[in-house]
């Protein structure tokens, strides 16, 4: 399995959030039956590399579906055969290896 982090943004001009289009991108991935987690940055996405790369693809053109001119978006993927991967495998990692939490400090 690979994993993939995408961030999928409308460049319009719109002025606010991005809170409404994300829920309908969010959605889309439930559609898709893969594994995935919303983060504050982006969505991280488990499947075979050619799943990630169709849904990349169907979620960057979605915005042009709905009305959106220019769409920008950054993809990340780490594909590894070695061994099965999930969401989460790399932080739980570097948290044993800090021995806990890998939070940092909160103001």
């Amino acid at each position: 399995m690979a994993l993939m982090d995408i961030s999928v943004i409308p460049l319009d001009g719109g002025s606010g959030g991005l809170s409404a289009k994300v829920a309908e991108l969010e959605a889309l991935l439930a559609e898709s039956g893969l594994d995935y987690k919303l983060n504050d940055m982006g969505t991280t996405v488990s499947g075979t590399a050619t799943e990630l790369f169709a849904i990349a693809e169907k979620l960057h053109g979605y915005l042009f579906t709905t009305g959106s001119q220019r769409v920008y978006t950054v993809l990340k993927i780490d594909d590894r055969r070695d061994k099965d991967v999930s969401i989460g495998d790399k932080v739980a990692s570097v948290e044993r290896q800090m021995g806990g939490s890998g939070s940092g400090p909160r103001p």
